[in-house]
Formats: structure tokens, C-alpha cells, sequence
């Protein structure tokens, strides 16, 4: 993969761990470090409370029951892109996030990758 997200930090919510770790691997090929992975929206809003440095994140909607809005709700406070990656229909998403690109699952990582470089580039 190209080196398209050099120097960016990329937030990565996904409760499903080999997914989770694919994403992971695909954004350090991609030449950015990872922030998580984080299965659950307390684990991610602790890691942001904490200072943690994000500069786009990939949230899937659903981890384990519950949304992961409160995460988007702070990314969006920040001035940090995200992408919802999801199982879940677009109606799903509450009208705040309308603008916010998502890509359906299954998905290639690459897809992923190619949607966060977009977002690197409106900033």
C-alpha cells in the first residue's frame, strides 16, 4: 500500500477483532500509527479524555450493542473526520452525521484506506 496517511493518527472503533486487526495493519501500511483498537465506546472516549492524538477515525456503528455516537459526537467537537464502517443501513445514522462518508460491510481495507485519505485531504 502507499504511504498516503504519513504522520496521521487514525482512531479505530470495530468490536470485531480480525477486522479490527486488518484495519489496523491497513492504515500502518498506509504510513499513519493507530489509535486502538477499541471494541467498546467507553474504551475509545477514555482513550480521547486521555489526549489521545486523532486525526480521522473508522467507527463501526454497533459494538456490542451499543452506538458509537457519543464517539462521533467528540471526534466532530475536535475537527477529526471520521468514516462509519457498517454493517447498518444509512438510516441508521443520526441527522448530525449525514455528511459522514460510510462504507458497508463487507468492505475491501483498501476501500477504507482510499476514504481516509480522501478526509486527509479536506483538511
Amino acid at each position: 500500500m502507499a504511504d498516503g496517511l504519513r504522520g496521521l493518527a487514525v482512531l479505530i472503533v470495530e468490536d470485531e477483532f480480525y477486522l479490527a486487526d486488518d484495519l489496523a495493519f491497513a492504515v500502518i501500511s498506509a504510513g499513519a500509527s493507530v489509535c486502538g483498537p477499541h471494541g467498546r465506546v467507553d474504551d475509545a472516549l477514555r482513550a480521547l479524555d486521555a489526549g489521545e492524538v486523532v486525526d480521522l477515525a473508522v467507527l463501526d456503528i454497533d459494538l456490542f450493542g451499543e452506538r458509537v455516537f457519543p464517539v462521533a459526537d467528540r471526534l466532530r467537537g475536535r475537527g477529526a473526520p471520521f468514516l462509519f464502517a457498517t454493517g447498518y443501513d444509512h438510516e441508521i445514522i443520526p441527522d448530525r452525521f449525514r455528511d459522514a462518508p460510510r462504507l458497508e460491510k463487507p468492505f475491501a481495507v483498501e476501500a477504507v484506506v482510499a476514504v481516509l485519505e480522501a478526509l486527509s485531504s479536506l483538511g
